[in-house]
């Protein structure tokens, strides 16, 4: 990653940041909820739906923009974490219009957001201390 600019770099961590904060959002909004299918009952629920999808939307955005910008070397770091399908389901979500299932979501939510913070937490620790070299 030598080649990333200082500029560039900000930009990765400014962006990780604003992942993070997604990510605690949506672990925070959604903690009292056990049945993702009582937010279709009502029209606030279906807000809330919505707020969830563009966030999940924002942090896959996210993480394909810093892929980018590292040119592919940063997030091999995490492999635990399946990329692909953090990209696919942002595509999914963007594409699929009124075709998504409150299912995948609510699994996201509640099983994969803690795994994909630790590893957006593990990044700002790393690259600041590149940074700081």
């Amino acid at each position: 990653m030598e080649s990333i600019s200082l500029e560039q770099m900000e930009v990765i961590l400014d962006t990780l940041e604003q992942i993070r904060n997604a990510i605690k959002s949506l672990i925070s909004w959604n903690e009292d909820i056990c049945d993702m299918n009582v937010l279709l009952k009502s029209p606030t629920g279906m807000q809330d739906l919505a707020g969830n999808c563009m966030l999940i939307m924002a942090v896959a955005e996210g993480f394909k923009k810093i892929d980018k910008y590292t040119e592919g070397k940063l997030l091999p770091n995490r492999p635990e974490i399946p990329w692909k399908q953090v990209f696919g389901l942002r595509n999914r979500i963007a594409h699929g219009y009124f075709d998504m299932d409150v299912e995948i979501i609510n699994e996201v939510i509640k099983e994969d957001l803690q795994p994909l913070l630790e590893a957006t937490e593990f990044f700002i620790e790393h690259l600041n201390k590149y940074i700081l070299k």
